[in-house]
């Protein structure tokens, strides 16, 4: 599955760290320190049971540490090597088979699915290719976040296509992008039948094996060191969660692995090995509509910018576990976020605010590291009712007010610790730098909109609240 939720939980859960470095190029100490800070400080506020963090520098594995418990009533400490089911991020390893049969000359992905399944609706229009791109119009099997009681009885992929890939299409081949695992279950099918190769097998010993990837392979092959599976009722504590059972996620979101094996994909993604160049064009280019329009999505991977620099990436939820993987080509960087709940939006922000820290240069990065002292002591002035006026404009000054300072304490000591403080946007405008900042307190996050002029003082300074 795609989406990832966003819900908090005010609670806490005492951190085991596991310090497992790869042995291959490690992060300079301040910049780790940074890194287990913000992933520390991400967990607490989140209340997740565990996460697990591995980064890609100049496309080396530079950094792999877990955090947390992989299994609470156990007291099993998260490493660096324990497993986490990664769910759709499983889709860019079926789109790189496909691509790599094709370099053989097994299929095409312009080949039409009547070559393969001529039974399906649609076969003689669809080709793979509109498949690996959610542009097909095939429906989408499982929509929803939550497990499902007929998720829990085994399938088959062939009993999910008998299904689902004979209904009525959701719209014309080629004119929508709709997010869809049916289209995956397909793709993986027809793997198969071109190559006569187990589609797992066939990454096994073909990039999981080369690549050192040891915890790599399907979710159904159980480890008893594996992350255990929690969920998350409203803003309840964790509770453990059954999985999808056998079948349900082939092709789609079948795969489990460490982050530290993930981030050696990631390297060799950006070392362009494995797949030739041009699959990697094909792998990498955005598909566009038949009316021209964009898609934002390649091929098992979505495409677009992040604060300016170019980026791939996908996320991922099955029962019990949220992945998210980010990977930057013109940077030599990525930044994998594995979690064992599916309840809470950890991942996203904190893959956020990692890869934020790792774009910025040394000197970006002291320079941030300051500003955001300056702006967690405002903050904290401000839940006790006073500001320092050296830190402000005239018009500042005007703005807080004893009646605002007054509001601004009542409401935001209500809120509890500040736990997080992450740096949103950055704009030049009206002679000024216009920031914005997102601030997890234990009970709310609230939005900074922030104006600094050229010689360091604060124009504006709200703090506004967001929509749950």
């Amino acid at each position: 599955m795609l989406r990832v939720k966003a819900r908090r939980w005010s609670g806490g859960l005492g951190l085991l760290v596991c310090l497992n470095f790869l042995a291959a190029a490690e992060v300079p100490p301040s910049l780790s320190g940074e890194l287990d800070r913000a992933t520390i400080l991400a967990l607490n506020s989140s209340a997740a049971p565990s996460v697990s963090v591995a980064v890609v520098q100049n496309g080396r594995v530079a950094y792999a540490k877990a955090f947390g418990k992989a299994n609470i009533a156990k007291n099993v400490p998260a490493e660096s090597a324990t497993r986490y089911a990664v769910g759709s991020i499983s889709k860019q390893f079926t789109a790189a088979a496909l691509l790599l049969a094709q370099e053989k000359g097994k299929l095409s992905l312009d080949d039409k699915v009547a070559r393969y399944f001529p039974d399906l609706t649609g076969a003689s229009s669809i080709t793979v290719r509109e498949l690996l791109s959610h542009t097909s119009g095939y429906e989408d099997y499982a929509p929803q976040d939550y497990i499902i009681p007929e998720w829990t009885h085994p399938t088959t992929p062939d009993q999910i296509l008998q299904r689902w890939a004979k209904k009525p299409l959701n719209f014309k081949p080629g004119t929508q992008w709709q997010y869809s695992n049916t289209n995956y279950v397909l793709a993986g099918k027809i793997f198969e039948k071109a190559t006569g190769q187990p589609l797992v097998s066939f990454l096994q010993r073909t990039i999981f094996d080369p690549l050192g990837m040891k915890s790599a392979n399907n979710c159904q092959v159980p480890d008893p060191t594996d992350a255990s599976a929690y969920t998350r009722y409203a803003l309840g504590p964790p509770q453990p969660v059954a999985r999808e059972a056998k079948g349900w996620y082939f092709g789609a979101a079948e795969l489990c692995m460490s982050a530290s094996d993930l981030a050696k994909w990631d390297a060799a993604f950006l070392q362009k090995r494995i797949l030739s160049a041009k699959s990697y064009s094909e792998f990498t280019s955005e598909v566009k509509l038949a009316n021209g329009k964009p898609t934002h999505y390649a091929l098992g991977l979505q495409v677009g910018e992040f604060h300016g620099t170019p980026q791939v990436m996908h996320s991922g939820e099955v029962s019990g576990f949220l992945a998210i993987n980010r990977v930057f080509p013109a940077k030599g960087l990525a930044v994998t976020v594995l979690s064992n709940e599916d309840g809470v939006n950890l991942i996203g922000p904190l893959s956020e605010q990692i890869s934020l820290l790792l774009l910025e240069s040394p000197q970006d990065r002291a320079k941030g590291v300051a500003e955001n002292q300056t702006i967690r002591s405002i903050l904290g002035d401000l839940q006790q009712g006073k500001i320092d006026r050296q830190l402000f404009t005239p018009d500042a000054n005007s703005y807080f007010s004893q009646r605002a300072l007054s509001d601004y304490r009542n409401s935001l000591s209500a809120l509890g610790k500040l736990m997080l403080l992450i740096r949103q946007g950055e704009q030049a405008r009206g002679g000024m730098t216009h920031l914005t900042f997102r601030a997890q307190y234990e009970r709310k996050s609230v939005l900074l909109n922030i104006y600094k002029t050229q010689g360091g003082k604060f124009e504006q300074f709200l703090v506004e609240g967001q929509a749950e």
